[in-house]
């Protein structure tokens, strides 16, 4: 079974509430009504309500059994604004500002999800990254204990030899350009945390480098050396190994000749880039030219599950995400 199938069938068995803020645009329209038709989550669209069933209509989509709320005149706005008042007044927030960004659906989601109201929260069809991720951190913040949100991928390659059974977490791939050793320490356990949830694989986490184990020496070596060592302390059960190169990370023979004795090296399923560059790059070569489906952004040591869409994304796309951010949040 491939792997965003997995994902489908535990979403199903605990179904959670997702909130979609972008209720007017048409692949949001179409994904809901797929989301709902195969039982994978229970949803609220964000929007004028007429423009969303204009929507619905003329792309002849049934939104039967989905809320559809407006921010603007909703019965809660008044609470989520004094809400995110007290979350922001230290800030140097007004009562005024807090009521003028619930009128965002974005901002109203993302309170949804602080309220307790949504579980989960997916966007980024016509919004920038940024103007996704903003709200997100403002609000939610990251996981007690956590002091890093990152992104990673999931990554599903056809060559089975890898990962497990195919099946990788790269990270981070889209959040922090120049992560430091703490950051990237963070960054390691929140990849084997969606390891474990999302693929449902034990973690075996490469911390990648130009360099494995001293080969090079460079400041930027020394900065995975660190962070492979906070990871370590920080969780001393999780099998993590570094710093290695991706040849030592996922060839067998590689990896015992450059880190003999070593659990990860030639056997990793979850990779931790050095910088933003890396890992960007890593996953879009691995998906154009070995072939692999590519799932995420998913953001990761967030409290609570809210995750980015690209804008080029199709509606299967946002229908895979809305199953991931569900999961997430059982």
């Amino acid at each position: 079974m491939a792997l965003i199938d997995r994902i489908m069938e535990k979403a199903r068995s605990n179904v959670k509430h997702i909130v979609l803020p972008e209720g007017e645009e048409q692949r949001n329209v179409q994904a809901a009504a797929k989301v709902v038709a195969q039982g994978l989550a229970t949803l609220t669209m964000l929007g004028d309500p007429a423009k969303v069933q204009a929507v619905a209509q003329q792309t002849g989509t049934d939104l039967t059994g989905i809320e559809i709320v407006d921010p603007a005149a909703s019965p809660k706005a008044e609470a989520y604004a004094q809400a995110l008042y007290e979350i922001r007044k230290a800030k140097g927030m007004t009562v005024e500002e807090a009521r003028k960004l619930v009128a965002d659906p974005m901002y109203y989601g993302v309170m949804m999800v602080k309220m307790g109201d949504a579980d989960g929260l997916v966007s980024g069809a016509i919004h920038s990254t940024g103007d996704m991720l903003r709200p997100a951190l403002q609000i939610i913040k990251a996981k007690p204990g956590m002091k890093t949100v990152s992104s990673c991928f999931l990554m599903e390659c056809p060559d089975k030899s890898f990962g497990q059974d195919g099946v990788m977490i790269f990270a981070d791939c889209a959040v922090i350009p120049c992560p430091t050793a703490q950051e990237l320490a963070n960054i390691a356990l929140g990849a084997a945390d969606s390891a474990r949830s999302l693929a449902g694989m034990e973690p075996k986490v490469a911390m990648l480098s130009f360099s494995t184990k001293g080969s090079a020496k460079h400041d930027l070596v020394t900065k995975v050396q660190e962070a492979t060592r906070i990871a370590q302390e920080m969780d001393p059960q999780l099998q993590l190994d570094g710093e290695l190169q991706v040849d030592a990370a996922l060839v067998e023979a590689v990896g015992q000749l450059k880190s003999p004795g070593s659990k990860v090296a030639g056997h990793a399923n979850t990779l931790v880039f050095p910088d933003l560059q890396a890992g960007n790059i890593g996953y879009k070569l691995v998906q154009r030219l070995a072939g692999a489906e590519a799932y995420g952004p998913v953001l990761q040591g967030i409290a609570k599950p809210c995750n980015d869409l690209s804008r080029g994304c199709s509606v299967d796309d946002i229908v895979a995400t809305v199953a991931i951010t569900a999961v997430q949040a059982q």
